[in-house]
């Protein structure tokens, strides 16, 4: 008797186990069904996805599921060709937005030649590029499936303005133009550098990077969010830090996302407040309330000043100029690595 529950136990893990990283697999018909109830907007995203998973946990050196059962993405938990396959037989069409305005203009052609080497390399990518100097971009040579697309937009006094100003104009841009034109939707900063292939290993409904600070811990760097705000998160109530320079997912998420930071970041600014993070603030307690369906580790965004035993692939890293980058803040957040 004893063996006999032991064994039935056994199987049930497997099964649980096994199912929670299919449901997770942006191709599985049980995520498609979520997705197509969640959103109710069956014109914004126009795909039927059927496939099974073929996320495997290959890494025991860190934590490839998070505790709401989302996969973590790491180089050695997937396998890039067949991943290629499923997505090509979708005949899917996924953007890439970014902005350049006043000195990030010189940012434009760094991202761009390495955007158009390593992003989605052989599947057709829409960049749009927003700048408030058109004129000073230079001539870019695009990959046959790639589209470059510049959209011009007024410059702010000053960054922070900038920076508030991005969620409306996705959110807008989104809902007029992005929701007729493409399936997903991911937003990077300009002031990066992409190192090596990122696949459609990303792609599915909500997807967020961890943080590289978040796993190498820095002392006195943490920054508390002003209580009153829109984008406060509570003591003890943090799951990881979510980087704002590489996000996204479905044309119809990307949208809630965006509309729900913009109203915060209004409303904050309308009650005098301005948070340590601005964006990036507000994309972390919607992340929080809004679980991703898929994080990418550390990889996909890795700040070079920083070194780690676990990071095998630097996938993207950001090119510091004149500036001292800050470490965000750390606290309230789930540990990311475990040993074995």
């Amino acid at each position: 008797m004893g063996m006999t529950k032991l064994h039935g136990l056994a199987i049930l893990v497997t099964a649980g186990i096994t199912g929670a990283i299919w449901y997770h697999y942006p191709f599985s018909p049980a995520r498609a069904q979520e997705h197509k109830a969640s959103t109710g907007e069956d014109s914004v995203l126009k795909i039927d996805l059927d496939e099974t998973s073929l996320m495997l946990p290959w890494r025991r050196d860190v934590l490839v599921l998070t505790p709401w059962l989302a996969p973590i993405v790491w180089e050695g938990t997937f396998s890039r060709d067949i991943l290629d396959a499923q997505y090509l037989q979708k005949n899917l069409l996924t953007g890439v937005v970014t902005f350049a305005v006043e000195n990030y203009v010189q940012f434009i052609e760094g991202f761009m030649s390495s955007a158009n080497k390593y992003f989605l390399a052989g599947h057709p990518v829409n960049f749009y590029l927003f700048t408030d100097s058109p004129e000073k971009i230079p001539h870019l040579q695009m990959a046959p499936e790639n589209h470059l697309f510049v959209i011009a937009v007024q410059d702010d006094p000053r960054w922070q303005d900038i920076s508030r100003s991005r969620m409306d104009i996705l959110s807008s841009y989104i809902q007029r133009q992005f929701q007729h034109e493409v399936d997903y939707l991911y937003c990077m900063d300009i002031d990066v550098q992409l190192l090596a292939h990122i696949g459609v290993e990303i792609i599915d409904a909500l997807v967020a990077t961890i943080s590289s600070w978040q796993v190498t811990p820095q002392q006195d760097k943490a920054s508390e969010t002003h209580p009153e705000s829109q984008s406060a998160i509570p003591e003890g109530q943090g799951d990881f830090h979510y980087t704002a320079s590489f996000y996204g997912g479905s044309v119809a998420e990307v949208y809630k996302l965006s509309r729900a930071c913009s109203a915060g970041l209004v409303e904050d600014r309308e009650n005098g407040i301005e948070g340590p993070w601005h964006h990036e603030s507000h994309l972390n307690r919607y992340l929080l309330q809004h679980r991703p369906t898929r994080l990418l580790s550390p990889e996909y965004y890795w700040d070079t000043e920083l070194s780690s035993s676990s990071i095998q692939v630097k996938r993207m890293c950001p090119v510091h100029l004149h500036s001292q980058r800050q470490a965000p803040p750390t606290k309230s957040v789930r540990p990311l690595f475990f040993t074995v």
